[in-house]
């Protein structure tokens, strides 16, 4: 008798909408490993599934190239890929005219669009922009992010020089209690060199320029795409910084039937245009407060009390739209630190929502959503510097974007690995682990910790001394950079175990 094994699509249409993430993860493995996939490369089978780069050897080395950076996701280009042959392979992916970051992360949204339909309750979607530098010759093969101001010369003058680089838009899917999901948008673009730009501003209201004709119409992009792939548009919650703060984005989210939460910028007309949005809420009694821990510049853990307040009113398009859009019924959250210490400025954190906020607790919720906001920072810290992106020396704007995309991946899996093993103990470590990175990491955990639970905490914490991390009962659980140290030791450990052992499989005990 043959055991027919559904594939991992039928896997997906089946289970996703009753399962948990760990468990999803889980039910993959187990069905990968009783056909036989190696499991050190199974979570790059999963990421790759749903890529079609139009060509069988392309997606296959995709697939050598993502399992390379992320067992070494610090490392250049040749470290990482070990040989000159591999290294030039990857050199012509990325300069491959029918490769394209949208297509290299196409699998991956397709697997965030399964984990997102593998939760349960709001996902929170958070959006940014991050900036890339590099140092060229030739910057305009790349293009410009804008005019840096140097030293001052001996005529008075500062020193201007252009910086060259790309920009980055991208929209991270998180549970409410913060464990990415994976990316569900992202748009690479590079500047042409401005000039003139602020003398224009004097004489334009960029209120009236329209939003197609913006850079601020990315929001609007990765909302819609980012609303589409969730394929659940009344669970995601759009969140972005002030920058975010656009009467158009109000408007498309009432139009897809989603929500955003985004902190404010802009002092907007309220009611019937006779008051503004901070008068309303000056006459708005304290609803009460709320405790936030956070670290300084310094990393120092700090504690803030917030006083709250809330109201729901209508506010109104800007003068010049006014006949293009309607008023929106929103929501107002204004929070604010009335006692800072000494030497820090007081948080302040103003909130413009279209979920329903009717009493302390809802605002209270929103506070708690938007904070979680902190997470796309730290994907983004992730890329940089675990990722080492600006060292990457391709010569082009194509080049980079694609090989960006690729550590895309590699940094939200870091991200995911660091929250999960703080959240779910309930993980098989089959699901991020081969037999012999467990075999190694046991033997490396010191003699007191043996008799310790064999769990994917226990795992991630030996992923992380390896990193550098102390394990002492006072320590915070690791974070992201341990842990890509961590991994990137593993993954020599591996390298050294199979050279000594030729014959040893992927199953040794």
């Amino acid at each position: 008798m043959v055991l027919q094994l559904p594939t991992n699509h039928q896997l997906h249409k089946h289970t996703v909408d009753k399962v948990k993430p760990d468990v999803f993860f889980w039910l993959l493995s187990s069905f990968d490993m009783i056909r036989g996939i190696n499991m050190g490369q199974h979570w790059v089978n999963e990421e790759m599934t749903g890529c079609d780069l139009g060509d069988a050897r392309l997606n296959q080395r995709l697939a050598v190239m993502l399992e390379a950076l992320g067992d070494r996701p610090d490392k250049s280009l040749p470290t990482a890929f070990q040989d000159w042959a591999n290294t030039k392979a990857a050199y012509r992916f990325f300069a491959n005219e029918n490769v394209s970051e949208d297509k290299i992360l196409e699998g991956h949204f397709a697997a965030s669009a399964l984990r997102i339909q593998a939760t349960d309750g709001p996902i929170l979607i958070l959006q940014d922009t991050t900036e890339f530098s590099f140092k060229r010759s030739s910057p305009e093969k790349i293009g410009f992010i804008n005019e840096s101001t140097g030293r001052k010369m001996k005529e008075g003058r500062h020193l201007k020089h252009t910086v060259c680089g790309l920009l980055m838009h991208a929209s991270l899917a998180i549970t409410t209690e913060g464990l990415p999901l994976g990316l569900t948008a992202a748009k690479f673009w590079t500047r042409n060199k401005f000039k003139g730009t602020e003398a224009l501003k004097r004489k334009v209201n960029p209120t009236r320029v329209p939003i197609e004709q913006k850079e601020s119409m990315r929001w609007l992009d990765n909302l819609q795409r980012s609303t589409e792939l969730a394929g659940s548009p009344e669970r995601c919650v759009h969140i972005g910084d002030r920058e975010s703060d656009i009467f158009e984005l109000f408007c498309l989210a009432q139009d897809l039937g989603t929500h955003f939460l985004i902190r404010s910028c802009v002092d907007r007309l309220a009611g019937e245009g006779d008051t503004t949005i901070s008068q309303v809420m000056a006459k708005t009694q304290v609803s009460g407060t709320h405790d936030i821990h956070f670290r300084d510049k310094r990393g120092n853990q700090q504690e803030a009390t917030l006083s709250v307040k809330y109201a729901t009113m209508t506010v109104c398009p800007p003068i010049g739209k006014q006949k293009k859009y309607p008023k929106q019924k929103l929501g107002i959250i204004f929070a604010e630190e009335k006692n800072p210490p000494e030497g820090r400025s007081p948080i302040i954190w103003k909130l413009v929502t279209n979920l329903p906020v009717a009493t302390h607790a809802d605002a209270v919720q929103k506070l708690v959503w938007y904070s979680r906001r902190w997470n796309i920072e730290t994907f983004f810290k992730t890329l940089k510097t675990g990722c080492r992106i600006e060292d990457i020396r391709l010569a082009t704007a194509d080049r980079l974007a694609n090989c960006i995309a690729l550590c895309c991946v590699v940094s939200w899996r870091i991200s995911w690995l660091t929250i999960l093993q703080r959240q779910s103990s309930t993980t098989s470590p089959a699901a991020v682990f081969t037999d012999i990175e467990r075999t190694l990491l046991d033997r490396s955990m010191p003699s007191n910790r043996q008799g310790t639970r064999r769990d994917i905490a226990f795992y991630m914490t030996a992923v992380a001394r390896l990193g550098g991390y102390l394990d002492r009962s006072s320590d915070p659980l690791p974070g992201t950079t341990v842990l890509w140290r961590g991994f990137i030791r593993l993954a020599d450990l591996v390298a050294g175990f199979q050279a000594a052992n030729p014959d040893a499989s992927s199953t040794c005990g």
